[in-house]
């Protein structure tokens, strides 16, 4: 069965809906932070909304995530043992202190020094020994406990790792296949397709991504697609027609959220929406303006896409950028279609006919304006 894993700011533990817990398989705490080959996190405030998820939905697992975008210390914990051994501990006391089901790790990247963060030589053969470390840090502490990772949406992450390697350790691989165009191009395109289209550059999109993980040694059903629910932005597009792969006065940062989306500007003041059939990609344009996004058209597609290629399921990001509270819901009953011939589900029921299962088991770019954070097709989670 794949399962639906969102991302959630720390403080927005406690307005998640009783109707999305309910949804998701896993939650992903945006974010733990990595001080002095330490991970740390502060989550006492989190207390009673982490006792409300596990009241509404006592089998959901809930996942620290350490890192993000610009969050350093990784490296220089990953070069000694001392170091690893450090953060494997560090790993195990949070799980069991606030009663948690693992650690997902977020390293943006290894091997590249961005954002100000350490790198080093050696950070391709010490990610997988970090893994290995913390993997057998939470097995020492108890049997169950999840690893997971957030791994950049493209080929250049596979080319930093060892990732055969690295996936013994690890439950998920979960893909940051969004930001794949936008931060650095001044050409306008989509920045979380499904497959190349016609104007795409580099031909990043999904497809690429998945096809280069497996090829690395990746299990397909370790493998989990990550969908955006925010978009990037153009100003300033020349050349007339819809406004794809054309060029623009900016490049393309952080836009609107779903939500805002939904309100303002789906076939809305101007803005008409185009289908790219090439990309399975929706996208805005105004005349001036170019908007790359996902709806559910897309996200039910990338779905279908995970299923057929045996793949380990949805993560998306973030919880705060759907404003609408319809996108978890929708991704989790196109989750569960596929779990039946036809996808007939009962009302009030099971994903199949006659059986009884309940349902599926930060900082959100476009709120506000924020630091440019593409790398030219390199996915980034925003620090909380």
């Amino acid at each position: 069965m794949m399962r639906l894993i969102g991302y959630v700011g720390a403080r927005d533990l406690s307005v998640i809906t009783e109707e999305d817990i309910r949804c998701l398989d896993v939650i992903n705490i945006a974010f733990g932070q990595v001080r002095d080959a330490c991970m740390v996190w502060d989550g006492q405030a989190c207390r009673p909304a982490l006792e409300r998820i596990r009241k509404i939905k006592p089998g959901i697992k809930i996942l620290l995530s350490a890192g993000g975008w610009g969050s350093d210390g990784f490296s220089q914990a990953a070069l000694t043992a001392q170091g690893r051994e450090s953060m494997a501990a560090s790993a195990a006391a949070l799980v069991t202190e606030y009663g948690l089901d693992g650690i997902d790790i977020d390293w943006e990247y290894p091997g590249m020094a961005l954002a100000g963060i350490g790198s080093h030589v050696k950070d391709k053969e010490n990610f997988t020994l970090l893994l290995q470390a913390v993997r057998e840090g939470l097995d020492a502490v108890g049997g169950g406990y999840m690893l997971t990772i957030a791994a950049g949406g493209d080929s250049y992450f596979t080319r930093q790792t060892n990732m055969k390697e690295a996936a013994v350790f690890l439950d998920y691989v979960q893909l940051m296949t969004y930001d794949l165009q936008g931060g650095f191009q001044k050409v306008t395109g989509h920045h979380a397709a499904l497959r190349p289209g016609n104007c795409s550059l580099f031909d990043a999109c999904v497809d690429k991504a998945v096809n280069a993980f497996l090829e690395a040694g990746v299990p397909a059903e370790k493998l989990v697609v990550g969908v955006p629910f925010y978009s990037r932005k153009w100003e300033g597009v020349k050349g007339g027609g819809p406004g794809l792969g054309q060029e623009a006065e900016t490049v393309g940062g952080y836009g609107p959220d779903y939500g805002s989306l939904t309100a303002d500007y789906i076939n809305k003041n101007g803005f008409i929406r185009y289908w790219d059939e090439e990309a399975s990609s929706p996208y805005l344009f105004d005349g001036s303006t170019f908007i790359s996004y996902e709806d559910e058209e897309s996200m039910a597609l990338k779905v279908s896409y995970a299923e057929e290629n045996g793949l380990g399921g949805i993560m998306y990001w973030e919880y705060r950028c759907d404003g609408t509270g319809t996108l978890t819901g929708f991704l989790r009953r196109e989750l569960d279609r596929g779990l039946c011939p036809g996808g007939k589900q009962e009302p009030g029921r099971g994903p199949c006919p006659g059986v009884d299962q309940e349902p599926g088991g930060g900082l959100c770019p476009g709120a506000v304006q924020e630091p440019e954070v593409n790398r030219g097709g390199e996915a980034a989670h925003e620090s909380d």
